[in-house]
């Protein structure tokens, strides 16, 4: 093990001097205490070194130690319903082995070496495997299967596997390659997080990732394997939203980076992810879910490693052919991280202090996002789509970290922070977001609910823009200036405002809407719109349309039962029709 010397220490970052057989990126032990650190710059045989832990107390002439080995993650069985930190250590494991405040140079493996896991074999001896074939898988949880594949980069013939019951660091099997060189497996792998894992090829991202949230699903739809952004000021709404998709998306896996955010959101996340049950499945949340948590008051240099482990193990269980989503809360942390330690090493600054490689870097990490065949004989299709919180300072989306994301992402839902002081949950402004998947979304929802969906949703965002345009009008002139088409092209505006797009998330069925029930509601507030037309042609005053009783049940059918919505959305709709029909019958007779 190479030895170097500290010559200075600033803060997180530590330079030091006789590392000339290190290399960038290479995992140090820094100081009598073997503090973790990072290498993010060589010059000469000076480094640069990023610690992870607390850097008080350590000063030149300490030594530092090299590894020879860049950062990386342990990938295995025990991930599912664990809490880990930025690079990977066990909170839970920590908090025993320390107590409830992390303490300097404590080393605790990132998977317990303790539990024993039940292998299951599907793989025989004298079989020729190749790099991401599966060899077998352990049930990790009672709804995640965990396969156990070859390693990318390895490849061979099995001379010795068998089903039993392991440790992760047991030798489970044997391969031997072409020149007849054996070498032992284990039931987990290491990959370094700054390296995407690699895959056979990348698919056209089709299917939609099912939220339950309206203003998303219908409106702004992002793709399984897709990427998108939430930017919005303080209080807006970011967290609580992520926290929906998290709980209610279509996800098999579901990895939460919570990335230098506040400890308390971390502990909510902690305190109701068990106990919230699963709606595909029945079971805790917790049963697919990996929490990387960063807050805060945790070394800012861990906040800059913790999105890379975060989408290295996502990465992993999209290879086993999982739909997987990463949420990112948030990356301005992040940024903010890259920037200080920039600052440190005396970069040249970019926009606002930033680095002038603020853009590549984000770039590298949603670019990592995908649907993909994975390695391996079977031809597994897997996704990882991923979801990036930003916290632009002020709510000013024109500051460098919100625009080098929003170059990189096809989904923007812009979080409106007047909609959320006016109780509008959730508070995504539908003039400014889109989404480029729309185009796809729609052929998979039409095939799926019959092409009256896209219609619906094309049909009410012209009225939500029309809407946009009519209030500068009434702001002048006043409500009664304008036509009665207008009047009520206004009146089944604010009904998609209200009754469609606003969303309850603590309501127990509010909460999440399914796709067809979403098709039906918007479909019956513009049916309203359809008929009330009709009835103003008729000569029927506003007033008597506005005052149907048909009205109250369309404002409600968002707390129907989902699972009897179907029946009683179709009740409403021909309750509706008879309603208005009465009313023109009624007005005719009376015009006679």
């Amino acid at each position: 093990m190479n030895t170097g010397t500290i010559v200075k220490v600033s803060g997180p970052l530590v330079e030091a001097v006789g590392m000339s057989e290190a290399n960038v990126y290479d995992v140090v032990e820094v100081s009598e205490d073997r503090l973790i650190g990072e290498i993010i710059e060589m010059r000469g045989d000076k480094a640069s070194i990023q610690v992870y832990e607390e850097t008080t107390g350590i000063g030149p002439g300490e030594p530092v130690y090299t590894t020879g080995m860049p950062l990386s993650v342990e990938l295995g069985p025990g991930m599912i319903e664990g809490m880990f930190d930025g690079i990977q250590r066990p909170l839970e494991h920590l908090r025993q082995e320390a107590g409830d405040f992390l303490t300097r140079g404590v080393i605790v493996p990132s998977l317990d070496r303790k539990k024993t896991w039940d292998f299951e074999a599907t793989a025989k001896v004298g079989d020729k495997v190749g790099q991401g074939d599966i060899l077998g898988f352990v049930q990790e949880t009672t709804i995640v299967k965990h396969q156990i594949m070859v390693p990318p980069g390895k490849s061979g013939t099995i001379t010795k596997i068998n089903s039993g019951t392991y440790h992760v660091d047991d030798t489970v099997y044997v391969l031997k390659d072409e020149s007849g060189k054996e070498e032992e497996f284990s039931l987990m792998q290491r990959w370094p997080v700054r390296k995407g894992r690699p895959y056979a090829r990348k698919l056209d991202p089709k299917k939609p990732l099912v939220t339950g949230q309206r203003v998303i699903d219908t409106f702004f739809p992002v793709a399984k394997g897709g990427t998108a952004a939430i930017p919005g000021p303080f209080g807006s709404g970011k967290t609580v939203i992520q926290h929906q998709l998290a709980k209610y998306s279509d996800a098999q896996i579901v990895i939460y980076v919570g990335c230098g955010e506040r400890g308390n959101e971390m502990t909510d996340v902690l305190n109701e992810f068990p106990e919230l049950i699963d709606p595909q499945t029945g079971e805790s949340l917790m049963k697919r879910t990996v929490l990387i948590a960063n807050t805060s008051n945790m070394p800012v240099a861990a906040r800059e490693a913790s999105i890379y482990t975060g989408i290295t193990i996502a990465e992993y269980f999209r290879d086993m052919g999982y739909s997987v989503a990463l949420f990112a809360d948030s990356t301005s942390r992040w940024a903010e991280a890259l920037r200080e330690m920039s600052g440190r090493l005396e970069e040249m600054p970019g926009d606002e202090g930033y680095p002038a490689y603020l853009g590549s870097r984000a770039a590298e990490f949603y670019e990592r996002a995908g649907r993909v065949i994975s390695l391996g004989k079977e031809g597994r299709e897997g996704a990882l789509t991923t979801i990036g919180a930003v916290s632009p300072p002020g709510g000013d989306l024109s500051e460098p970290v919100t625009q080098a994301t929003l170059r990189i992402v096809k989904v923007f839902w812009g979080l409106d922070y007047a909609l959320s002081y006016a109780r509008h949950f959730p508070a995504i402004n539908w003039i400014e977001s889109y989404s480029l998947y729309q185009d796809k979304m729609d052929k998979y929802f039409d095939n799926l609910e019959g092409d009256d969906f896209s219609k619906n949703r094309i049909k009410a965002m012209q009225l939500l823009q029309d809407e946009s345009g009519l209030q500068e009008i009434v702001k002048l002139v006043g409500a009664d200036s304008l036509s009665d088409q207008d009047q009520l092209k206004l009146e089944v505006s604010k009904m998609i405002r209200e009754d469609f797009l606003q969303q309850n998330s603590f309501h127990e069925i509010d909460t999440y809407c399914p796709i067809d029930k979403q098709n039906q509601m918007l479909g019956t507030i513009l049916d309203f719109y359809d008929m009330g037309l009709k009835a103003l042609d008729a000569k029927i005053y506003m007033k008597e349309l506005l005052n149907l009783d048909i009205r109250e049940k369309i404002a409600r059918m968002k707390y129907i039962n989902n699972d009897t919505a179907a029946e009683e959305i179709k009740k409403i709709r021909e309750e509706l029709k008879d309603q208005v029909e009465k009313l023109i019958e009624e007005g005719g007779v009376l015009d006679a």
